[in-house]
């Protein structure tokens, strides 16, 4: 039986796409007076998996859940 995990099907991967794609922008150039990026990647693609994991059909408030929970 060939049973697909439903977190990577086209739709999801393409969700999980527009989501980082928006967490890269929004986040992912900021850096501190050091020169230090502000926020670390791994923070930014843990979200991504965590948003399309838990059900989220659409990237509408993906930025406010990174704020509350991952920065």
């Amino acid at each position: 039986m060939n049973q697909t995990d439903w977190r990577y099907t086209d739709e999801k991967m393409k969700l999980r796409a527009r989501v980082l794609e928006i967490l890269l922008l929004r986040f992912g150039s900021e850096l501190d007076n050091n020169g230090e990026p502000l926020y670390n990647m791994k923070s930014i693609t843990e979200c991504a998996h965590d948003w399309v994991s838990q059900g989220n059909m659409r990237s509408d408030g993906i930025v406010k859940y990174y704020l509350a929970y991952y920065s």
